[in-house]
């Protein structure tokens, strides 16, 4: 039978519509194919970039080709980080000048592979380039927010197909964000725990919505998904912010992200999908509440009139069977 399901943090409402219920072969795969030509994100095409803000190479200079991961400003930015911020009122309408940072992280020097395809490690100096520029950027005291984020496949509105990842650091906290802290917040307030450890617990002794376990982290299929397939990891110890993370737990998510993402790769052959790291906004006071996560968003269904109209989501696949389809697929 249909269910209305209630995001426990949000308080967002979900349809998981079992009348209209996919198995995985069951969603249109991905065309995406890989353009041919000059890549701006390949070795030999530094110059077409912005000049680098963080590399990883064995050996060389700066703007060499001998990187293995690489980070430089969007040469197209949604938001530029020189001038100040210049808050004005009109009436009942704020604005300010679009100021912020947006780069790009060049996960690979390898045109033809994708992030899940990479090793251990290359994951785990993706993440430890994300760490560093979160931190960089968060002593820049006109920024509230980080936003990290991945589109893969052109229907997840990826531009270029050489894999790669953004941030952008914000004046503001976005409006998603500071949902999200809110409800956290609130529960706290509550009953004096973070809903995030919360859920942890609970997803861990009824195991129905686990994909994949490790000491450090949990990824799981949240109980009132968006989307199908929507996985989330966490790490299991409280911790507010991404920038947090040690070198220990960095190799931990590294691997549990890889096998995820793999999975979801074997069971939806090759799907478009969006990443995005929630992280509590800076100077927030979230310590206690917050627990930063990963949402990993497949691009199986589309948003329309009743999505837009109402803020309900409406989802095909309960995360139950999501979740142990994921977790029967071989490793």
């Amino acid at each position: 039978m249909t269910e209305l399901r209630k995001d426990p943090i949000v308080g967002r409402w979900v349809i998981i519509s079992t009348e209209r219920a996919k198995r995985p072969h069951e969603f249109p795969p991905d065309r995406t194919e890989r353009k041919e030509g000059i890549c701006p994100l390949c070795p030999g095409s530094e110059r077409m970039t912005p000049p680098e803000i963080l590399a990883f190479r064995p050996s060389g200079t700066a703007n060499d080709s001998s990187w293995t991961i690489r980070v430089v400003p969007n040469k197209f930015p949604a938001l530029r980080i020189e001038g100040d911020l210049g808050k004005a009122g009109d009436g009942v309408y704020d604005r300010m000048n679009g100021i912020g940072a947006h780069e790009v992280v060049v996960e690979t020097s390898r045109h033809d592979v994708d992030l899940f395809d990479l090793p251990e490690r290359q994951i785990e100096d993706v993440f430890r380039a994300y760490r560093a520029r979160v931190l960089d950027l968060k002593n820049d005291k006109r920024f509230k927010s980080v936003i990290i984020f991945k589109n893969h496949g052109s229907a997840a509105g990826a531009s270029l197909t050489h894999s790669h990842s953004q941030l952008i650091a914000l004046p503001v906290v976005p409006k998603r964000v500071i949902e999200e802290m809110s409800g956290c917040r609130d529960y706290f307030r509550f009953r004096d725990r973070c809903i995030f450890c919360d859920i942890v617990v609970q997803e861990m002794e009824q195991k129905v919505r686990i994909v994949e376990e490790s000491g450090d982290f949990l990824a799981y299929t949240p109980y009132a998904p968006r989307f199908p397939f929507e996985t989330w990891i966490v790490p299991t110890r409280h911790q507010c912010a991404f920038e947090m993370i040690d070198d220990d737990q960095i190799r931990t998510l590294a691997a549990i992200f890889r096998r995820t993402l793999r999975r979801l790769n074997l069971a939806l052959e090759n799907p478009p999908f969006n990443f995005i790291v929630h992280s509590a906004a800076f100077q927030m006071g979230a310590a206690e509440y917050f627990h930063w996560h990963i949402e990993i968003m497949p691009k199986l269904t589309k948003v329309a009139g009743f999505e837009w109209g109402s803020g309900f989501y409406i989802n095909p696949t309960p995360p139950e069977e999501a979740a142990k389809f994921l977790r029967e697929l071989p490793e």
